[in-house]
């Protein structure tokens, strides 16, 4: 059994990573602003964010899931205080895996990614964030860390729901599309990637995307 301990498991991205972590029988914490609508039988529930007591919240765990976003409240501090979170995890020696946005992907290898192009203002300044995180990740993070950045497709939230397939394709950070442009995966289908990276251990240190 792994300790699993996710930051953000009652929103969209967090609550299906839990659901399928604890689905295979992993102890799973959840550390979250507000009390999940319906919470899951066996699952740990901790009303809190990050802060200066993260390096006790994270004690035990064999992974951190860092599933929040850089909006509201965390607009313009989520950086920092995931750039503490890994500094915790690296000294605990716990794995980090952070969920990222779409925008951290490129179209094609070598070209911009489309955080650095033309995408919605709405979401141009969480998603410059996010990418600003990976890029830390990638040159300054500690170097006992042991990391992994997640993208999902950019079809993919509460905005776009659509049904579990027990299917997806993991790639790099070039972004994945199907044979008719779409780059999607639905909730359960990202929570069960994440529940495979969980459990193999593999992808330190990389960045890695998900889509069908």
């Amino acid at each position: 059994m792994t300790n699993v301990t996710v930051f953000g498991g009652t929103g969209y991205a967090g609550a299906n990573i839990t659901a399928q972590t604890a689905a295979r029988g992993n102890h799973v914490t959840v550390v979250s602003r507000t009390a999940p609508a319906q919470p899951l039988e066996g699952v740990t529930y901790i009303q809190g964010s990050l802060g200066p007591d993260t390096a006790q919240t994270i004690a035990g765990a064999d992974v951190v899931v860092a599933a929040l976003s850089p909006r509201g409240d965390n607009a313009g501090r989520l950086g920092a205080a995931y750039r503490q979170l890994a500094a915790d995890a690296a000294a605990q020696g716990v794995r980090l895996i952070v969920i990222g946005g779409f925008g951290s992907l490129r179209p094609a290898p070598d070209a911009p990614r489309f955080a650095d192009g033309d995408i919605p203002a709405e979401f141009a300044a969480e998603a410059k964030e996010m990418d600003g995180f990976r890029e830390w990740l990638s040159t300054d993070a500690p170097a006992d860390l042991s990391w992994t950045f997640v993208s999902p497709a950019g079809e993919f939230g509460s905005y776009a729901p659509s049904e579990a397939t027990g299917t997806y394709r993991l790639g790099g950070e070039v972004a994945l599309f199907d044979e008719n442009g779409t780059s999607a995966v639905s909730g359960a289908d990202f929570g069960l990637a994440v529940a495979d990276l969980i459990d193999s251990g593999e992808h330190v240190r990389e960045h890695v995307s998900v889509a069908y």
